[in-house]
Order: structure tokens, then C-alpha cells, then sequence
């Protein structure tokens, strides 16, 4: 069984406690796919300090040679993508034409943020007095922690990770437990792209080890993407800490559907939503919310169509849905079905394990509809993550934006009509950092703001050019030349 090392200062190490864990394929257990290494303090402060000796030469760095570097990772990721699909499918579960499209949100990143090398603008402003110019350009932070989810691999850090370097930074980068294989690749691309020692880094291990990478004291900025309860753990330490922090956190995200809607192309959307990554996903179609003229006709629509999805690894090219990720995953999706049960709600599909043939071997949950869910229900208001649909009846446009407002989320959102007025109001009034109108809640673009309201994050928004924001501080320089002293606000006035 092949062990996996550290990549540390532009070195593959050991764990300094020589312990490791098994990273297992969610769609057979019995496929272990290696041994990682479960990191202590030790390897943390090791790969913090290559981070922050490599610091001070890389912001030094011009922009566009940093740039440069960023371009050969999106060409490598590029070159690879069809090879790094397949692992990803492996040890996350999702199908290869879902992990394909992963790496390609990595590819994309990494191209635009080579090109925002060259666009880190800066702004001059007339200054109240004369012979006088005032300046401010953006520089980078210092060490960047970053930790993220099992769900993206890939293109979730990439959303941090090349912004972060294209920046200036350097990062030290702990994945999920559940995807490490993932991490080590995406250090051996940024190796061979040309990334000097120090400038990134990968430390493996369970949960606790975030904390270590949160709470050092020569980590400058954490961003992070991963549950509410841990991304506000994570807050209210860099608040005690006066650190920056970027949180991307939990979603429970609607979709409208109105009468005057393209139904057949609503119920594609719903079940793209609700089902793709096995609803393992922060814009995950959770709350399906329709108008009661066509609740009972689509309801019907939906299940005849969802019923067809077929489960299955995800590296057999006619699988449409795969597994949730490990044991707890399943167990909690169980005993979500039990108290949809409990609450009232209507079963109308699925509500069990899958544990037919193969399936037996993995992580398997059929594709589950609730109907008549009410907006008291905890099916309504808490998000699951696995593919668990909930479906609510509304008697008016002005009901559907009140029903999907009424989420302590607010990430993504999403409304089918043909109605311009309908669709301009809601993009007005839902409450969401992101809205598709006759599209579904999944599918961001990767020069677009990421990120949402409410209990979803912190304000910041991932992506595009908004990105740059979380990564850089701003300097303002005066340049005073008028050879005397000259008092703002005093000598002006």
C-alpha cells in the first residue's frame, strides 16, 4: 500500500509523528487507495515557517512573473485533467464527468488568475493640496492558511490557493481527510509548474490539525470552506486573534417554480440541483418551492424522472449519481429521513440505503424526495448534504420569495418563469450572493463572485476579480513635493 508524504518547504517528508490513516473509496470500502499522514504541531510549524522564510522573497516576486508560473499549473492541471478525474472520482465518490469538470474549474482558475497578475490595480486619487500626489496599490498579506472541504478537491482550493499566490502570499494548505490524494496532487502540479520551495505547502491530517493551522501565530489569513459550525469555531478564533478569515460555509438553497415555467426544463434543473454530486454540495437544490397550480403535476414529473437516475461508482461512465462520502454521511441522511417521517412530511422516493449488488460494497443512498414539507420542518430549515429533496407548496409569487427567504442561509437561489417581472423581482428580493433564473443552484463560473448572506459566510466573495480582495491588504502612499509641511484638513481650509 502506497504511503503518502508532507509537502513541505519543496520537500516530500514524513510525518514527524510517523502515524498515518487510511483513505478510503467511498464506493467500495474495500478499496483503500493509501496511507497519509496524520500531522501534529510539529510538521505544522515546520511547513508555517518554510511558508514565512519563503514570504519574504516571492511578494518581492513582479506580479506577472508570478503570473507566468500560475499559467504553467492551469497548462499541467490541463495535460492531466482526464488522469486526476479518475482519482478524484476514486476517493470523493462524484462521477468522472462531474470531477472532469472540477479540474477544469481548476484550469480556469488558474488562467484567470494569471491574467489578474497583470490587472492588480491599484488607485490614484487628486490630492486637497498642491504639489502633492496620493497613491494606494494593493500588497500581499503574508501566510495564508488555507483548509477546505472533501466535496471539490480540486477547484475549491484552486479558488484560494493561485489567487493566494498570484497575490503575493504563501500558503500552507491542509485538504480534507477524506480527499488528501487530491492535495498531494495538486502539490506535485504546483512542483512542476515551477513554484520555489516554501511558497506552498501541504500538511495532511484529521480535523484537529485545522486548528493548529488557525491558531499559529505567524498564519496572517485563513480562508476556508466547510460547515457552519466549524467555519464559526474558526471565526470567533481569528476574531479573538485579530486575523483575517474568509468562511464559505452551508447553504440551503431554493428553487422557485412558477406556473408560466418551462417545466421540463425546471425539472432538469431540480434534479441537476438536487442530485448532482449526490447533493454533497454548499449550492446543493435542497428546497424546491412550486406553485400550487402545478405542485401536484410536477411533483409527478419529478419522481417519475428522479426514480431513473442511476446509482453507481462514479467510474462507470452511465452512473448519474454515486455515493455520499463515508459511513457518518449515510447515517445522517438516514436520520433525516426519520424525521421528515416524524415532522409530517410526504415520502414520495427513495428514503433508504441502496444496497443492491455492488452498491452493497459503498456508501449508497437512493435519491429522496419529501413532499408537502412545511416551512417548521428541520427538512426545511437545515442543511443535510446528501441527496435529499424537499419540496414545498406556495400560493403566490410574493409566498415563493417569502418561502425562500425564510433560511438563516443565503447562498444560492434560483427561479423558473418566462414572467420578466417575476424574474427581475426576484433577483431584487431573494436573499442570496447568487441567483440563475431557469437554471438551477449549481454552477458558478470561475471569473464570477462566490459566496453568500446570511449565515452562508463572512461577506467575502471567492472568485473573479472579488477574490483579490480577500488576498491583498491596501497600502496608500502620499508623495508630499511642495518642499514645505503641509497639514491636512488644517492648511486647506
Amino acid at each position: 500500500m502506497e504511503k503518502f508524504k508532507n509537502y513541505i518547504n519543496g520537500q516530500w517528508l514524513e510525518p514527524l509523528s510517523g502515524k498515518y490513516y487510511q483513505n478510503i473509496n467511498p464506493a467500495n470500502i474495500e478499496d483503500i487507495i493509501g496511507e497519509f499522514p496524520e500531522s501534529g504541531l510539529e510538521d505544522v510549524n515546520l511547513a508555517v515557517k518554510s511558508a514565512k522564510d519563503a514570504f519574504r522573497n516571492w511578494r518581492l516576486v513582479p506580479a506577472p512573473k508570478r503570473g507566468d508560473i500560475l499559467k504553467k499549473v492551469g497548462d499541467i492541471f490541463a495535460r492531466r485533467k482526464n488522469e486526476l478525474a479518475r482519482i478524484m472520482t476514486r476517493e470523493m465518490g462524484k462521477p468522472v464527468f462531474e470531477t472532469s469538470g472540477d479540474i477544469q474549474e481548476a484550469i480556469d482558475t488558474a488562467y484567470y488568475a494569471a491574467s489578474e497578475t497583470r490587472r492588480l490595480f491599484g488607485y490614484t486619487a487628486p490630492s486637497e493640496m498642491l504639489n502633492k500626489m496620493n497613491l494606494s496599490f494593493r500588497v500581499p498579506v503574508g501566510v495564508c492558511g488555507v483548509i477546505t472541504a472533501f466535496n471539490f478537491p480540486i477547484a475549491v482550493p484552486s479558488w484560494k490557493i493561485l489567487p493566494a499566490i498570484a497575490s503575493g502570499n504563501t500558503v500552507v494548505y491542509k485538504p480534507s481527510k477524506d480527499v488528501p490524494h487530491s492535495g498531494s496532487i495538486f502539490a506535485e502540479i504546483m512542483e512542476e509548474a515551477g513554484v520555489p520551495p516554501g511558497v506552498f505547502n501541504v500538511v495532511f491530517g484529521k480535523g484537529y490539525m485545522g486548528n493548529m493551522i488557525v491558531e499559529h501565530p505567524d498564519v496572517h489569513l485563513i480562508g476556508f470552506t466547510g460547515s457552519t459550525t466549524i467555519g464559526c469555531q474558526i471565526g470567533e478564533i481569528c476574531g479573538k486573534l485579530n486575523k483575517r478569515v474568509s468562511l464559505e460555509m452551508g447553504g440551503k438553497n431554493p428553487q422557485i417554480v412558477m406556473p408560466d415555467a418551462n417545466l421540463d426544463l425546471a425539472l432538469d434543473g431540480v434534479l441537476w440541483g438536487a442530485f448532482g454530486t449526490t447533493g454533497q454540495r454548499c449550492t446543493a437544490t435542497s428546497r424546491l418551492i412550486v406553485h400550487k397550480d402545478i405542485y401536484d403535476k410536477f411533483i409527478d414529473m419529478l419522481i417519475e424522472k428522479a426514480s431513473k437516475l442511476r446509482l453507481g461508482n462514479g467510474l462507470d461512465p452511465q452512473t448519474q449519481v454515486g455515493p455520499v462520502i463515508h459511513k457518518q454521511q449515510l447515517d445522517t441522511c438516514e436520520e433525516y429521513v426519520k424525521i421528515g417521517l416524524e415532522e409530517g412530511a410526504r415520502l414520495v422516493l427513495g428514503g433508504k440505503r441502496a444496497t443492491d449488488g455492488e452498491l452493497s460494497k459503498g456508501y449508497f443512498f437512493e435519491p429522496t424526495i419529501f413532499a408537502d414539507v412545511t416551512r417548521n420542518m428541520r427538512l426545511f430549515k437545515e442543511e443535510i448534504f446528501g441527496p435529499i429533496l424537499s419540496v414545498t407548496k406556495v400560493d403566490s409569487f410574493e409566498d415563493a420569495i417569502e418561502t425562500a427567504n425564510d433560511c438563516e442561509f443565503g447562498l444560492s437561489s434560483s427561479i423558473y418563469t418566462t414572467n420578466v417581472n417575476y424574474a427581475f423581482n426576484a433577483i431584487r428580493d431573494i436573499e442570496a450572493g447568487i441567483t440563475y433564473i431557469n437554471a438551477p443552484t449549481i454552477g458558478a463560473e470561475a471569473h464570477m463572485p462566490f459566496g453568500g448572506v446570511k449565515g452562508t459566510g463572512n461577506g467575502h466573495r471567492e472568485g473573479g476579480w472579488t477574490v483579490f480582495d480577500i488576498f491583498t491588504e491596501w497600502k496608500t502612499v502620499y508623495v508630499d513635493f511642495s518642499d514645505k509641511l503641509q497639514r491636512a484638513q488644517i492648511d486647506n481650509y
